[in-house]
C-alpha cells in the first residue's frame, strides 16, 4: 500500500523536526490516515507529508515549506500542522516565526505532548493559529475542515477527542517504501499506561487501551510483505497482558526461517518497552525461542530506591525486576537496555550508585542513564518545593539541582551518562571496561570506579564528546597505567585486544607497534544497530 498521489499544490502540509533521519514520525502518519475518515472524503488527497530533522537550518525547513504549499491564491486556504516535541520545541518555535513573517495567511496548528501542558506559557503556542492538545487523530481532521470551509474555530486551543480505538485508522499504510528501507518503523498494538509514574507524562492517562489485536496483526503482515524489517513497538506496557504479548511474539517467531526445524537468525529487529517485575512463564517460553540480534528489550528500572519509587508513585518489585533481569541474561539471545534516571526527588549520589552497582552485576547489554526532566504537564511537579527541585528553564528541562544533589555532582552525573555511553553502551570496551570498573586495588564499587575516571577525563579534556576510538584507547591507557594502579603491559593487552575486536583500523598512540598487519577493510554493513548489538554478545564479565 502506498500513499495517495497529491495533484496540484497541497491544501495541507503535515511536518515535523525529528530527531535523526532513521526515525519516522507516528503521529504524523496517525493524522494523515485519518483525514477522510473525520474530516471528509478528498482530504487525505490535498495533503502531504514532509519530515525534516533538528539538525536542518529552520530558512531551509521554511524553504521547503512554502515550496510545498505553492504560491498564495486569492480565496483559498492552506494548513500547515507541526508536531512539537521536547526535543525539537525551541527549533520549532523558529521554524513558525519565519514561516508566519513570511507567510502570515497560512493556518499553523500546533500538536504533540510539547503543547498539550502549560500552553499559556509557551511562546511558541502564542505564535500559532490553533493548538490541539491530548490526541489529534479525530481532532486535527475536523479542525482542517473547518479551516478550509472558511467555518472557523472560536477556540485557539482545543482539546484532541479521545475516541475508541476502534475509530481511528491505523497508519502503516503511509509509510513509504523509502521508509521500510532506510528507518525504524514505530507501531503499537495499545496506548496509555496504567501506572503512575510521576516523571512520565503517561501517568496522566486513566489506563492502557489496547487496538484489536487481529487488525493490528493484519497491518504488520502488511508492512511485512512490503519489505518491513525494523519494528519498534512504542506501548508503554508491552508485556502488561501476557495474551497480547504472547500473540504478536508468535506473530514474529512464524515470521523467521527455519533450519532443520530450529529458528535461525533473521533479518528482523523487534524493540518492546517491558515492565521488569512482570515476566510470567508463558512470556518466558516465547521470548526464549527468539536468536541473537532479534530482540531488544528495553527495560524501565529507573531506581532500585524504595523511598523515592514510593516518592514518585513507582509501583515495583525490585527482587521480582531483579530476578526477571537475571532470567533474560541467562536463558534469552534478547539484547538487554535497562534504563537508570539521574536526579529522582530524595535519590542520593550514593543510593543511585547503589543501584547502579546492583543493574551491572545482573549483567544487561546496556545501562541507559538518563537526566530527570520535568516534562511540561508531569506530576513530578509536586515534588519541585519539598524535595528542592530546580530544573532548566528551556526544553528538555533538565533537573541541575535537588535537594540532596547539587548542581555540581548533577553536572559531574551528566558526565558519566555521556562517557558510559561511549565506554560500555557502544560495546567498544568490554574487556577494558572491566578493568576500570574491578580491576583497580582498593575500590570496590564500579560506580565508584567509573565516577573516578570520569572526573579524571573531564578535568584532562574539557570535554564530553567528539572522541574518536583512537582517542578513547589513549586516554584509557594513560589513565589505567597511571592512576588506575595496573601493569601496562596488562593494560596494553586488554586495549588492543578490544580495539581488534571493534573493528575500528586506525592506530592510537598507545597501540604503537602492537597492532597486526590487517586485510584491507571490507564493506561496511549496512544494519548498524545490529553491528552495535553484535558487539555485545561477545561474553564478558563487567
Amino acid at each position: 500500500m502506498t500513499s495517495p498521489t497529491v495533484v496540484g499544490a497541497p491544501a495541507i502540509v503535515l511536518a515535523t523536526l525529528n530527531a535523526k533521519y532513521i526515525h519516522a514520525s507516528l503521529g504524523l502518519r496517525y493524522l494523515l490516515a485519518n483525514l477522510d475518515r473525520h474530516g471528509g472524503a478528498g482530504l487525505r488527497a490535498r495533503t502531504v507529508l514532509r519530515e525534516f530533522t533538528i539538525r536542518r537550518e529552520p530558512s531551509e525547513i521554511v524553504t521547503e515549506l512554502l515550496t510545498s504549499l505553492g504560491p498564495a491564491v486569492p480565496g483559498s486556504r492552506q494548513v500547515v500542522g507541526l508536531g512539537v516535541y521536547i526535543w525539537n520545541v525551541a527549533q520549532t518555535a523558529e521554524v513558525l516565526r519565519l514561516l508566519k513573517a513570511a507567510r502570515p495567511e497560512v493556518a499553523v496548528v500546533l500538536g504533540g505532548p510539547e503543547v498539550s501542558h502549560e500552553t499559556q506559557q509557551q511562546e511558541i503556542v502564542r505564535l500559532a493559529d490553533h493548538v490541539i492538545t491530548g490526541w489529534g487523530d479525530v481532532s486535527f481532521a475536523k479542525l482542517c475542515r473547518a479551516l478550509l470551509d472558511g467555518s472557523q474555530p472560536l477556540m485557539k486551543v482545543i482539546p484532541g477527542e479521545q475516541p475508541a480505538l476502534e475509530q481511528i485508522e491505523l497508519p502503516y499504510g503511509e509509510y513509504s517504501d523509502s521508509d521500510l528501507a532506510h528507518r525504524l518503523l514505530y507501531v503499537e498494538a495499545s496506548r496509555g499506561c496504567p501506572f503512575k509514574c510521576e516523571f512520565c507524562l503517561s501517568s496522566l492517562e486513566k489506563t492502557a487501551w489496547g487496538f484489536e489485536l487481529e487488525r493490528v496483526l493484519g497491518a504488520l503482515e502488511r508492512l511485512y510483505q512490503r519489505g518491513a524489517r525494523h519494528f519498534k513497538f512504542v506501548d508503554r506496557t508491552f508485556n502488561l497482558k501476557i495474551d497480547t504479548s504472547v500473540r504478536i511474539l508468535q506473530f514474529f517467531l512464524d515470521l523467521l526461517p527455519r533450519d532443520d526445524g530450529e529458528a535461525s537468525a533473521a533479518p528482523l529487529f523487534l524493540h518492546f518497552e517491558v515492565i521488569p517485575d512482570h515476566l510470567p512463564e508463558r512470556l518466558r517460553a516465547m521470548i526464549a525461542q527468539f536468536p541473537p540480534g532479534v530482540l531488544q528489550l528495553e527495560i524501565g528500572v529507573q531506581s532500585f530506591n524504595v523511598t523515592v519509587q514510593q516518592t514518585i508513585s513507582r509501583r515495583q518489585d525490585n527482587a521480582a525486576s531483579e530476578a526477571n533481569l537475571h532470567w533474560l541474561r541467562t536463558h534469552s539471545h534478547a539484547h538487554l537496555h535497562a534504563d537508570l534516571i539521574f536526579g529522582l526527588p530524595g535519590e542520593t549520589l550514593a543510593s543511585f550508585a547503589a543501584g547502579f552497582d546492583r543493574l551491572l552485576t545482573i549483567g544487561p547489554h546496556e545501562i541507559q542513564l538518563g537526566m530527570l526532566k520535568r516534562l511540561r504537564g508531569s506530576p513530578i511537579a509536586r515534588h519541585t518545593i519539598p524535595h528542592g527541585m530546580h530544573y532548566a528553564s528551556e526544553a528538555p528541562y533538565t533537573v541541575w539541582q535537588t535537594g540532596v544533589m547539587d548542581a555540581q555532582v548533577l553536572q559531574r552525573c551528566t558526565r558519566f551518562a555521556r562517557y558510559w555511553d561511549l565506554l560500555a553502551n557502544s560495546g567498544r570496551f568490554p574487556r577494558t571496561l572491566a578493568l576500570l570498573l574491578h580491576g583497580q586495588p582498593g575500590v570496590h564499587s564500579a560506580f565508584a570506579s567509573f565516577m573516578a575516571f570520569c572526573d579524571w577525563l573531564w578535568a584532562r579534556t574539557s570535554q564530553t564528546c567528539s572522541f574518536t576510538p583512537e582517542a578513547l584507547v589513549d586516554h584509557l591507557a594513560v589513565y589505567l597505567s597511571g592512576a588506575g594502579q595496573l601493569a601496562a603491559e596488562t593494560v596494553h593487552t586488554t586495549l588492543l585486544a578490544d580495539y581488534l575486536a571493534s573493528g575500528a583500523r586506525s592506530n592510537p598512540q598507545a597501540l604503537q607497534g602492537l597492532l597486526p598487519r590487517r586485510a584491507p577493510q571490507a564493506d561496511k554493513p549496512k544494519r548498524a544497530l545490529a553491528t552495535r548489538q553484535d558487539r555485545h554478545q561477545t561474553p564478558h564479565a563487567v
